[in-house]
């Protein structure tokens, strides 16, 4: 199994890519939440991979976060969705933001993904709502896209913080997005989502 892959970006043509590492370029399927993270070509990435064996074919996917991975490879375990599909829904929400609506029942931003019917979304939530808390981990430190220069992002940072504090990812994440605003740090969001889950 590949894992993770760090090397040269050479093209990135959505939703295909291709990193050379040590002499071999890697064709890789990426969600468009990668995509918009993605260096000029040129550059050094990182990437969590899955690879998928079929009878015709071995495909690789790869991820910007090792939450978005650990969210796909639930997705590809529900009945009805494969990984074209799981990619599909990637590149339409982050990791953090559908888990959110998988825990709150909200099909009707579900519907509204490519490829999600109202069939689609029920049989998600009903499926994957006991699965949320050990696939999908919310956090910056995985955000490694451009190595040591990328910037990182304050949402994530808070909501990583409030899991290390205890609090479930989904609980994590809708406490930081109830409060975030333009311009605020990583600091000022963990301490106003704080207050906040306090007074509530």
């Amino acid at each position: 199994m590949i894992g993770l892959i760090r090397g040269i970006l050479i093209e990135k043509q959505p939703p295909l890519l291709i990193v050379e590492a040590y002499g071999v370029g890697y064709e890789i399927e990426a969600p468009m939440t990668t995509f918009y993270n993605l260096p000029e070509t040129g550059s050094e990435i990182r990437l969590f991979t899955h690879l998928v064996v079929r009878e015709d074919a071995h495909l690789l996917f790869g991820f910007a976060t090792e939450s978005e991975r650990r969210m796909f490879r639930t997705l590809i375990k529900i009945n009805g969705v494969g990984a074209k599909l799981a990619l599909t829904i990637l590149s339409g929400i982050e990791a953090d933001e559908f888990a959110v609506c998988i825990q709150n029942q909200d099909t009707d931003r579900l519907v509204k993904l490519p490829g999600v019917g109202k069939k689609t979304a029920e049989r998600l939530i009903v499926e994957m709502r006991d699965r949320l808390d050990g696939a999908f981990i919310s956090g910056a430190a995985d955000r490694n896209l451009a190595g040591p220069g990328s910037i990182p992002d304050p949402v994530s940072e808070a909501i990583s913080a409030l899991i290390g504090l205890g609090y479930k990812p989904q609980e994590a994440s809708k406490h930081v997005h109830a409060i975030v605003g333009d311009g605020m740090s990583s600091e000022e969001l963990i301490r106003e989502a704080l207050k906040a889950s306090v007074t509530r």
